[in-house]
């Protein structure tokens, strides 16, 4: 997906708009919203509850992908923040030693699902090339810092490993027991995300569709059981930071 960082102007402007599209990244998927919409725009009925079940789990592979690939990196590796790209180590083992870019990989996956939901293939396609040009620019901006900062284990490590398609002949375990906790923390907000963005788009499309408002209890149940990991996460944290001021 990158070749070797560049210097001089071009870099600058590269790294600036990298930056920028690093801290904007988690409001990324709401670009999806109008999209989605401009494909309801036809006299289809809505689709088949077992294809919605099918998009769900494509979505679900994606967190599934992060959460392995989470619990399984090193401290200070595959962490959340959008300031600045950081790390306190080059992970090249689990996952990475198949994909240098395997949480954005998960998060194409997790768009993908949504996008299918509309029974349109072309909304699909779409949003990979979009996914793909989007964590393109990100990936350019970590691997210049990751260049900088770890050099010629950098190169070698990229030379071998392909960016977001998978090879799976590469994979060497990472030999980091998997942290249920710390997946948790990271990710349950992910899935809170994937249940909240099924229920509001099954709604918008049975709703449109069927001409009047429309609620599909079964999503409105899962969208309430994705919650509760995200509640429990928050409440811990309040808690923590009670007993600290204690």
């Amino acid at each position: 997906m990158t070749g070797a960082p560049r210097s001089g102007p071009i870099a600058e402007q590269l790294t600036a708009m990298g930056d920028t599209l690093f801290r904007w990244r988690s409001y990324a998927p709401l670009l999806l919203l109008p999209l989605f919409l401009l494909t309801l725009l036809d006299d289809r009925h809505p689709t088949p509850f077992a294809w919605e079940v099918a998009c769900f789990l494509i979505s679900l592979s994606g967190l599934v992908l992060r959460a392995y690939v989470v619990g399984t990196a090193p401290d200070g590796a595959s962490t959340r923040g959008t300031g600045q790209p950081t790390a306190g180590s080059l992970s090249t083992l689990g996952a990475y030693s198949v994909v240098r870019h395997p949480l954005y990989l998960g998060n194409t996956l997790v768009a993908l699902g949504c996008a299918l939901l509309s029974g349109t293939w072309y909304l699909a396609v779409i949003v990979i090339l979009l996914s793909f040009i989007y964590h393109e620019r990100i990936a350019a901006r970590e691997e210049l810092f990751l260049r900088q900062t770890f050099d010629d284990r950098f190169l070698a490590w990229a030379r071998e490993v392909p960016a977001m398609i998978p090879a799976f002949a590469n994979y060497r375990p990472s030999g980091v027991p998997f942290q249920v906790r710390k997946v948790i923390v990271q990710e349950s907000h992910g899935l809170c995300a994937i249940g909240t963005a099924f229920l509001v788009l099954d709604t918008l499309e049975d709703s449109i569709r069927l001409r009047a408002f429309t609620v599909d209890v079964r999503w409105l149940g899962l969208f309430a059981a994705t919650l509760v990991p995200f509640l429990y996460v928050v409440a811990t944290k309040r808690m923590a930071r009670q007993v600290a001021g204690t």
